[in-house]
């Protein structure tokens, strides 16, 4: 019995590259397991956790073979498996938390999943329509959600190859029922586009941004919500706005913030009809119009003119 545990012990460290001496292993088993009557199960952590502190690493690179198998995003189905993963980069979202150099969403042609790049990887940033093999990615879950970690063992690899990434089309009726914060007139850095802060990017620091209209917000049809995202061709037929009168707005009132507040006091509350494409959990606008056509500020005007 010893020796089945032993060989079961050698090769989740062989097969992650680490070679162990089997005579320490049964040397370590038999003392747990004869002299102090520990339980098998207990004994068979106990020194796998030996060998763990003394190689430094983890129980997760005990699962990273040297080279993860590439598997479509649809059968990725459970959390804590080395793998490798080859897509397109759908879209790019800004991270609140200095230890993640990006965060984002990759598809191919099964599916879409969330990626986290962890600033410790060391892995040079990606970009949004590009497609890219990660290697030796671990999957994991987050809310129920599974999503891809790119770690210090991890590797990305920019490939040419143009993949198609699958999504499904939506047509919902639904109101606007949030509108949030990092909406509005924001700043993007030229390098990789996400949204920056007081000219800084995460990944290339002081940059000059580049302006840009988005928002960010929930609709609501009745039995679902969405997180829709809407960019300047959608806000400008919708409430006539664009980046430049934006920044004049924003000028005249010496605050960006008046930009989120305009668009709030047009949009928030009312309903629309929106088409467009659902990657992951967004809801990517490409159509949108009111339901009730009339303006809030055309009804006014017709008010006052009675």
């Amino acid at each position: 019995m010893i020796e089945a545990h032993v060989q079961r012990i050698k090769e989740r460290f062989q097969n992650a590259g680490y070679q162990i001496d089997e005579n320490e292993i049964e040397r370590r088993l038999r003392i747990l397991l004869e002299e102090y009557k520990v339980p098998v199960d207990e004994a068979v952590r106990s020194v796998t956790n030996y060998f763990l502190k003394e190689f430094k690493i983890t129980s997760l690179d005990l699962q990273r073979q040297r080279e993860s198998p590439v598997i479509n995003i649809k059968d990725i189905g459970q959390p804590n498996q080395w793998i490798s993963v080859k897509g397109k980069v759908v879209q790019l979202w800004e991270s609140e938390s200095p230890k993640i150099s990006q965060v984002g969403l990759i598809g191919d042609e099964t599916g879409t999943i969330k990626f986290v790049i962890w600033s410790s990887s060391g892995q040079p940033p990606v970009e949004e329509s590009k497609s890219y093999i990660f290697r030796n990615v671990v999957s994991d879950s987050f809310l129920e959600r599974m999503q891809i970690n790119v770690n210090k063992n991890s590797e990305i690899e920019p490939i040419e190859e143009d993949i198609e990434v699958t999504s499904s089309k939506l047509d919902v009726r639904g109101a606007l029922v949030a509108i949030q914060p990092n909406s509005g007139l924001i700043l993007r850095c030229p390098s990789c586009n996400r949204a920056i802060w007081k000219n800084k990017c995460t990944e290339h620091g002081d940059v000059e941004g580049k302006y840009d209209l988005r928002v960010k917000g929930v609709l609501d049809d009745g039995s679902h919500v969405y997180e829709v995202l809407l960019n300047e061709e959608n806000l400008k037929s919708l409430i006539r706005i664009d980046v430049s009168q934006a920044k004049k707005m924003a000028e005249e009132n010496l605050d960006r913030g008046a930009v989120l507040d305009y668009i709030r006091g047009k949009m928030l509350g009312r309903y629309f009809n929106v088409k467009g494409t659902r990657v992951g959990r967004y809801f990517l606008v490409e159509e949108i119009s009111f339901v009730d056509k009339i303006d809030p500020d055309e009804i006014k005007n017709l008010l006052e003119a009675i």
